[in-house]
């Protein structure tokens, strides 16, 4: 393809030209002759110094040594300057300390923000104030944190003295004592290695956590009080939340309670309901078996003109038409005491449990086809009866409503059925 290329491109191919040889300037050193071979340095021994005329080392002071030797320093300087101070401090000779000195109150830890009006307002609750005397810094006119408060009683020192300790104002919790430079003797401040507090003795192996105006166990036992006060308080949550959930679950039993009491209520409703559907229902079905034996009767009337056919007696045991319908007799289902009993059962039954209720149906069933049975056994030896002795009673006479329906109920093509199922059988032609 390179052939094809025009020559200005393919002179950008073409390789360069070789580097051209250049004689070196001078040997390399492994081919270098020298004229003196390497030696040792004692030739040089005789050149050295005497080791006694020698000065002795110097050693360098390292960083720690250095920190340690200003640091002692500092205490030498500082300890001179309270020697000083301690010479000149007389508290009873102080012109800044005016007024009756066990009536005056040290407060410390002040915030630098706070106010005179601010420390007037919150100590002149323990009673009235003669005087406060905020301390300033000399150089910078800035406050120290520290102030006395002169009250014109001395009860209500005591008072503030305790009960005002530990106080926050502005965010801060202030140290409450008594002056102690005036009534304390051989008492020094803590610029002049005085004071309570432990909090600036040396290194964290000497210095105490917590500085006041007394020991160490006034705030161990504020810590103590502290964490007491805190599982109290939980003990207390823990109380809370168990009386809450045995309030819940209280309330979810009631409510449980409330809806078996409404769905029981609702059930029984519906038994009232079906009750009174049955009771309808039976009455309609007795009224329909009362209408279709009267037809029935009516329809063997009507075709028993013939001379060897029986004609039902007049004085028979036959229902009157005109009594009110559903009403059979002594024995039949819709009788008034059978009535009276069925409304006691259902009375006592409502009381009754699910299963024992259920228990009364099946017994009302099985007494209901017994007592069917019986009005059957008895509507059949009738019949036999009045077929042998020639009378004219069919057999339904007698019977309960029960056993005239499952009589009623087989019915021939022609109408005529053997004695045993409730109907006299066409008599044979002689």
């Amino acid at each position: 393809m390179t052939q094809f290329l025009p020559p200005n491109l393919l002179a950008l191919f073409a390789p360069r030209d070789p580097i051209p040889y250049l004689p070196p300037l001078e040997k390399l050193p492994h081919e270098k002759h020298h004229n003196q071979p390497y030696c040792g340095i004692a030739p040089y021994i005789r050149e050295f110094e005497d080791p006694r005329d020698a000065p002795p080392p110097t050693r360098a002071e390292t960083r720690e040594e250095r920190m340690e030797r200003k640091r002692r320093e500092k205490i030498e300087r500082r300890q001179q300057e309270v020697e000083t101070e301690l010479k000149m401090w007389d508290p009873h000779n102080d012109p800044n300390a005016q007024g009756d000195a066990f009536k005056t109150l040290f407060v410390a830890r002040v915030n630098y923000d706070t106010t005179e009006s601010k420390l007037r307002r919150e100590f002149e609750v323990y009673g009235p104030i003669k005087r406060i005397h905020m301390v300033y810094s000399k150089r910078s006119g800035k406050p120290r944190g520290y102030a006395f408060i002169e009250y014109e009683h001395e009860r209500d020192m005591h008072s503030a003295y305790k009960h005002a300790d530990g106080k926050k104002i502005d965010g801060r919790r202030v140290l409450v004592d008594v002056e102690r430079g005036r009534t304390v003797k051989g008492w020094r401040p803590r610029r002049l290695g005085g004071g309570l507090g432990g909090t600036r003795r040396g290194g964290a192996d000497v210095n105490i956590r917590h500085s006041g105006r007394d020991d160490t166990s006034r705030y161990d036992e504020r810590d103590r009080d502290r964490d007491r006060e805190r599982e109290r308080r939980e003990r207390s949550r823990e109380r809370d939340k168990e009386r809450e959930r045995r309030r819940s679950r209280s309330r979810d039993r009631r409510r449980r309670s409330r809806s078996r009491d409404k769905e029981e209520r609702r059930r029984s409703r519906e038994r009232s309901k079906d009750k009174d559907r049955d009771r309808k229902r039976r009455s309609s079905r007795s009224r329909e078996r009362a209408r279709r034996e009267r037809e029935r009767k009516e329809e063997l009337r009507g075709s028993g003109g013939g001379g060897d056919m029986a004609e039902p007696s007049e004085a028979g045991d036959a229902p009157p038409d005109d009594g009110p319908p559903g009403e059979l007799g002594p024995d039949g289902p819709d009788g008034p005491e059978e009535k009276g009993r069925d409304r006691d059962r259902e009375r006592r039954r409502s009381h009754r449990s699910d299963r024992e209720r259920r228990r009364d149906r099946e017994r009302e069933r099985d007494r209901e086809h017994k007592r069917g049975e019986r009005g059957g056994e008895r509507g059949r030896d009738e019949a036999r009866g009045g077929a042998g002795g020639g009378g004219q009673d069919n057999g339904l006479e007698g019977l309960g409503s029960d056993g005239r329906d499952m009589y009623m109920e087989s019915e021939g093509g022609d109408g005529y059925l053997a004695p045993e199922n409730g109907y006299l059988m066409e008599a044979a032609p002689e």
